[in-house]
């Protein structure tokens, strides 16, 4: 598969939204669900493809000591999953106390977004549910593999892993923890996510949220009609 360079999360979503509207998914309930804040951009672009509600799952990495742009693990949102590198935190030294103090952080940082991006609102539901995990790229594959753990015990009737680029040791790693993988690009070289993109400025928690409360907005709960 050749290496693409998109111009920004829009044109990514649009892009990887052309592929799954390729694919029959009329006759089964759906959730799209965007890892903020990148991922919600393009799962945005693919939930509006799919009419289909979109929602987040929180995930959040797990940083190396001194080195906070290395991912050692990750956690995810619901269920007390910790995902960690074993190999990596050996080789880094990380003692049990710096662990424990990190996944504690992270977990408050969970509760803290997920207060901003649904306030009152219910986690969706997706059991019984083709569901579609979204983000922007996929470096270490470890926040994306928090994801799918974490959703797997919600028991969804089948789970796609998705995002515009992936390295391909994460593909290798991920393909145990899903039903269907769809990435666009898959270079051998990787570098970072952003290496892939010509804009890959930060999303805002506000920009996230608005995105969500526009998709909310157009998936209003029907009200029972009275006799």
């Amino acid at each position: 598969m050749k290496n693409i360079i998109f111009e920004n999360r829009r044109d990514a979503g649009r892009q990887l939204a052309e592929v799954f509207t390729k694919r029959d998914y009329s006759n089964q309930p759906l959730a799209v669900l965007g890892i903020p804040r990148g991922g919600v951009v393009v799962a945005d672009e693919v939930a509006g493809a799919l009419s289909s509600p979109l929602d987040v799952v929180i995930v959040r990495k797990l940083r190396a000591p001194y080195q906070p742009e290395l991912g050692i693990g990750a956690v995810v949102d619901g269920d007390n999953i910790n995902i960690i590198n074993e190999e990596l935190v050996r080789a880094l030294g990380v003692s049990s106390d710096y662990l424990n103090s990190e996944i504690a952080c992270q977990r408050e940082e969970i509760e803290r977004r997920l207060r901003i991006y649904r306030g009152d609102r219910l986690a969706p539901e997706v059991t019984g549910k083709t569901v579609i995990v979204i983000d922007d790229g996929i470096a270490t594959g470890y926040t994306f593999r928090a994801a799918l753990e974490g959703l797997r015990r919600r028991k969804p009737a089948w789970l796609v892993a998705a995002a515009p680029v992936a390295a391909q040791s994460s593909i290798d790693m991920l393909s145990a923890f899903a039903d269907e993988m769809v990435f666009l690009s898959t270079p051998v070289s990787f570098f970072s996510v952003g290496t892939w993109y010509h804009d890959f400025d930060q999303v805002s928690d506000e920009e996230a949220v608005a995105i969500l409360h526009r998709s909310w907005s157009r998936f209003k709960p029907q009200k029972p009609v009275e006799n």
